[in-house]
């Protein structure tokens, strides 16, 4: 490290010190010199691992990024002192309010938070749990009622990133109730044509149907999963004393009918996945 990046470093350590022991006044309401000895040891600590850390990215910065020598300009001789004064003055003013920009650019830089990722907020709300049993209408596909899956069978696009993501982490499992085996046909067409077969960890095996909407209930009882989404309030009733947690679709504003069930809109909602676009 050369001399003018020791310099670089001094100052810009030395207005982050000031700028941490105003900080701390303020979080404390008293001032630095009521200060007791805990809250500066505190400081102190804090301080010294914020500059080991702006330590390392600055010697990691090439020299040329850190500081940008100006062009030198031929000035005129002056017939007395004022001038050149006066130009000291006002440049070393800049320099000092650059100083204070980087220092305040760098600390906002260090202090930004970090936006998590779709598959942190997943694991997050779904607090590490390992299996999941889903319905698909009204939740992954786009149709309501088995008798429009007698048509065809639509899987929500705006669902899919999120499904994915819980097939990586979680064993799920998919449910319906079907009318014949053709809408059952179309729902496993549309679900391999999305490349859930294929992106996530999810196979046909644990795509089931059922024939009465009770079926459900049932294949929910013997998977004991540690989360169950549905749309049917009354099944999400039926399996509250049995499942850890529920998760009920709905597009009102149903009230919480146990302290296990949560209530979204969709399940992308529920996984914060719309505030992210």
């Amino acid at each position: 490290m050369d001399d003018s990046s020791k310099d670089d470093l001094v100052q810009l350590l030395k207005r982050l010190g000031e700028y941490l022991t105003i900080k701390m006044s303020n979080l404390f309401s008293i001032s630095p010199n009521n200060l007791s000895t805990r809250s500066v040891g505190f400081g102190v600590i804090v301080g010294l691992t914020i500059a080991i850390v702006f330590t390392w990215r600055l010697m990691r910065t090439p020299p040329t990024q850190r500081r940008r020598q100006p062009k030198r300009q031929t000035q005129r001789p002056s017939s007395s002192g004022v001038n050149h004064t006066g130009a000291v003055l006002a440049a070393s003013g800049v320099n000092s309010s650059l100083e204070d920009s980087r220092t305040q650019n760098v600390i906002n830089e260090f202090f930004l938070p970090v936006k998590p990722t779709l598959g942190q907020l997943v694991r997050q709300k779904l607090s590490e749990g390992r299996k999941v049993t889903c319905r698909l209408l009204g939740v992954i596909l786009e149709e309501s009622s088995p008798e429009e899956l007698q048509k065809q069978a639509t899987v929500r696009s705006s669902v899919l990133e999120v499904l994915l993501e819980i097939t990586k982490l979680c064993d799920l499992y998919l449910m319906e109730r079907i009318l014949d085996d053709e809408s059952g046909e179309k729902v496993l067409l549309a679900l391999e044509n999305a490349g859930i077969f294929t992106s996530g960890g999810l196979v046909k095996d644990k795509v089931l149907f059922c024939s009465i909407e009770n079926g459900r209930t049932s294949f929910v009882r013997q998977l004991e999963p540690d989360w169950h989404i549905d749309t049917n309030p009354e099944i999400i009733f039926q399996l509250a004393r049995f499942i850890k947690y529920q998760l009920h679709i709905s597009p009102n504003r149903a009230e919480r009918t146990a302290s296990n069930v949560f209530t979204s809109p969709t399940l992308e909602q529920f996984f914060g996945f719309t505030d992210r676009n």
